[in-house]
C-alpha cells in the first residue's frame, strides 16, 4: 500500500533521538484517551458519525490557533498533494480502528494496530532512505509471528473486528511514513490542520446518511476528543521531526498501557494470556529494532 519512493530522497531534518522519545511517549499516553471517548459514543452514535466529531472539532478548534501564530500562511503547505495523501491516509486508519474497537476491546485491537511500526520498519529503506539491516528485519519477522499469536487464525479470533484493526495497522504506517516525507516542509500547525480539514471535508458528506442530533453531554465529549487528537498527533509530528521513524516507532507500544487502563476501568475490558503473549513479542522485536538503531546511530544517539 506504500507507494515507490522517489529516485531521490529528499533530505531529512537533523535526528536528536532523545527529544523524539519523549515526544512519542508523551503522545501515546494521550491519543488513547480518544479512543475510550470514540468506543464509547460508538455505543451510541454510528462510527462515521463519531469519525467526523473528531475531525470536525479537530479542524474548528485549530483553525483560530493556526490564523493566530501564522496568519494567512498557515493555511498554505509547500506540498499540498503530501497533505492530502497524509490526511487520507490518518481518515482510513480512524475509521478502521474505531469501527474495531466498537467490536471488540480497546487493548486487543491496539495490539493489531502494532503491526504499524513493523510496516514502517520494513518500508523504511525505500521510502526514508534509511538503513535497516538483517538483525532489524529478523526484528519485524518475529514481530509479525507475535501479530499471529494475538489474532490466532483457526481458533475463533480471525472475525470483522480483527480485520480492521488490521487494516487500521497498515494504513496507519502509510499516516506515519508520509508525515516523515513531510517533515520540515510546513509549519505543525498546517500540517495538522490539513490533517484536521481533509478528515472533515470527506466525513461530512456522509453526515445526510448518518447523523443523530447528540445529547449535550455526548457533544461535549465529542469536542473532547477534537481537542486531544490535535495534542496527541502535534506531540507525534514534532517527535518525527527530531528522529528517524525506524527508531520513534517501536515506542509507540508504550500505548497499550494507557488503552489498557481504560479499557479495564470504564469497559471492564482486559487482554486474555495469549494476548499479552502476543503483545510481548510484538513490544520484544520493537524493543530490539530501537536498540539497534540506537547502536548504529552512534554515541550521540
Amino acid at each position: 500500500m506504500v507507494a515507490r519512493a522517489p529516485t531521490a530522497p529528499l533530505p531529512l531534518p537533523a535526528s536528536h533521538p532523545l527529544n523524539g522519545i519523549l515526544l512519542m511517549l508523551a503522545a501515546m499516553s494521550l491519543v488513547p484517551l480518544m479512543d475510550g471517548i470514540a468506543k464509547f459514543l460508538s455505543d451510541h452514535y454510528p462510527v462515521m458519525q463519531v469519525v467526523w466529531a473528531r475531525y470536525a472539532f479537530h479542524f474548528t478548534l485549530l483553525l483560530p490557533v493556526v490564523l493566530w501564530r501564522h496568519g494567512s500562511v498557515g493555511l498554505h503547505s509547500r506540498r499540498p498533494g503530501l497533505q492530502l495523501i497524509r490526511g487520507l491516509c490518518l481518515l482510513g486508519s480512524t475509521v478502521l480502528f474505531f469501527a474495531a474497537i466498537s467490536r471488540m476491546p480497546i487493548a486487543d485491537a491496539l495490539s493489531l494496530v502494532f503491526i504499524a511500526p513493523l510496516v514502517v520498519t520494513a518500508a523504511s529503506p525505500w521510502v526514508l532512505g534509511e538503513s535497516v539491516g538483517v538483525r532489524r528485519w529478523s526484528a519485524v519477522i518475529v514481530g509479525f509471528m507475535g501479530a499471529l499469536i494475538i489474532i490466532r487464525p483457526g481458533f475463533g479470533n480471525l472475525h470483522l473486528g480483527t480485520l480492521l484493526a488490521l487494516g487500521a495497522g497498515l494504513v496507519y504506517a502509510c499516516y506515519v511514513l508520509v508525515t516523515r516525507r513531510l517533515s520540515g516542509s510546513d509549519a505543525p500547525l498546517t500540517t495538522l490542520l490539513y490533517t484536521g480539514g481533509v478528515g472533515a471535508v470527506l466525513t461530512s458528506l456522509t453526515l445526510p446518511w448518518v447523523w443523530h442530533t447528540p445529547a449535550p453531554a455526548h457533544l461535549g465529549l465529542m469536542v473532547a476528543m477534537g481537542a486531544i487528537a490535535i495534542s496527541g498527533h502535534f506531540l507525534i509530528i514534532r517527535a518525527l521531526d527530531q528522529a528517524p521513524a525506524s527508531l520513534l516507532s517501536p515506542y509507540s507500544y508504550s500505548e497499550i498501557v494507557m488503552a489498557t487502563i481504560i479499557g479495564y476501568l470504564v469497559f471492564g475490558d482486559f487482554p486474555d494470556s495469549w494476548t499479552w503473549a502476543g503483545i510481548g513479542v510484538v513490544v520484544g522485536s520493537g524493543v530490539y529494532i530501537a536498540l539497534r538503531e540506537r547502536q548504529l546511530a552512534g554515541p550521540t544517539a
